[in-house]
């Protein structure tokens, strides 16, 4: 019995050995499978960096505003009695937009110029008198002085009447009727905006660290995405302060608009020409990847792959980013000309990465790109 069970434990323990040693040599082969495993490369677009002539810019973005610009309103309170005016419409200086009624203060206008009538006939007669030493000086002022209460008070009606028309105090554009005829109208009551289209101002603001490259005078750009380019303007004016809270300095450029493509009230990109430019390498924005703690771009090398066979792999390099142009990002440090980059695909890199360049389609990489109809 003894024996027998002897037998038994030896027979299960050259089991167990057995397949401890099969199970041992597959994973051996596992792993050494594993070692030689490499992943797919991975399909990018690339480009050589190159050195190109760039334009000393500042971008900022700024908003139109008009050179005189005003939201019309009641002066005094009354009835709209005439408008004179379509919304839209072009008017000139002094012209009479809208009439309030003014048909008491016309009473009492008729009323003070027949007492101011009255009043002048008994000064001459004062006068007359006085020469003949028939009345006192003092009957005489007091007459001079009714009189002239009297050419008072016509004023007064007849600035009355006056300022119930309300005129446009410049040439330029009405906008859009928030009166109709029947109207009451209090003091202050909005009647219509008037803006003056042509110049125009756009205001933007820039760093504190660029107030020194700003001069008056200097070309300016604005660029609309519903309009695209706009004529050229000049800064006219530089705020003396730099806004304590935005650390920013405000600038005001002046604008021609005979065309009045550009309204108060828009924003735009602006682009602010800083004399001569100078030499940057210059890439595609999509080659960049933008980090916290760094941007950086991948640069693509040539090594022997796990084969033996030499392979496209890709090393990561930080860099320091200028301004852009269109498609364009402007790399001040960190990339030399002649070094392929990757422009796509980016996100999905690491260093070390094996890649496949396919530019059969490459992404954009115009100075000056226009939007294409869908």
């Amino acid at each position: 019995m003894k024996k027998r069970m002897i037998i038994m434990l030896s027979a299960v323990a050259v089991v167990i050995v057995g397949v401890g040693l099969v199970k041992f040599f597959q994973i051996q082969a596992a792993i050494a499978q594993g070692k030689s495993w490499a992943p797919p490369a991975e399909a990018v677009t690339t480009v050589v960096a190159s050195q190109q002539s760039w334009p000393a810019t500042l971008d900022a973005i700024g908003s139109v505003s008009a050179v005189h610009g005003v939201q019309l309103a009641a002066d005094l309170p009354g009835v709209v009695w005439a408008i004179h005016f379509e919304s839209g419409q072009h008017v000139k200086a002094g012209t009479v937009l809208v009439e309030l009624d003014t048909r008491q203060e016309v009473a009492q206008l008729r009323a003070a110029e027949a007492a101011r009538d009255l009043d002048k006939i008994n000064l001459d007669r004062a006068q007359k008198l006085l020469a003949r030493q028939v009345i006192s000086q003092t009957e005489f002022d007091q007459a001079d002085a009714t009189y002239k209460q009297a050419e008072a008070q016509v004023a007064t009606v007849q600035a009355t009447i006056d300022r119930k028309k309300i005129r446009a105090p410049f040439a330029g554009v009405a906008g859009i009727r928030q009166v109709n005829l029947g109207q009451y109208l209090a003091g202050g009551d909005p009647v219509v905006p008037l803006q003056s289209m042509d110049p125009v101002y756009v205001d933007f603001s820039v760093p504190q660290e660029e107030a020194g490259a700003l001069r008056q005078g200097s070309t300016v750009n604005v660029t609309a995405d519903s309009l695209g380019a706009i004529a050229d303007g000049r800064i006219t004016a530089i705020n003396s302060v730099v806004d304590p809270s935005t650390r920013n300095l405000q600038v005001q450029a002046t604008f021609p608009n005979p065309h009045a493509r550009l309204r108060p009230g828009m924003f735009v990109d602006v682009k602010v020409y800083r004399g001569k430019g100078g030499t940057v390498i210059s890439v595609p924005a999509s080659a960049i990847n933008y980090a916290p703690y760094g941007n950086s771009v991948f640069v693509v090398q040539s090594q022997k792959g796990p084969n033996g066979q030499p392979q496209k792999v890709v090393q990561q390099q930080f860099v320091t980013v200028g301004g852009s142009r269109g498609d364009q990002v402007a790399i001040l440090t960190g990339l030399k000309p002649g070094q392929e980059i990757v422009t796509s695909g980016v996100f999905k890199l690491r260093t070390g990465a094996a890649v496949q360049v396919n530019n059969s389609v490459q992404p954009g990489n115009n100075p000056s790109p226009k939007p294409q109809d869908s």
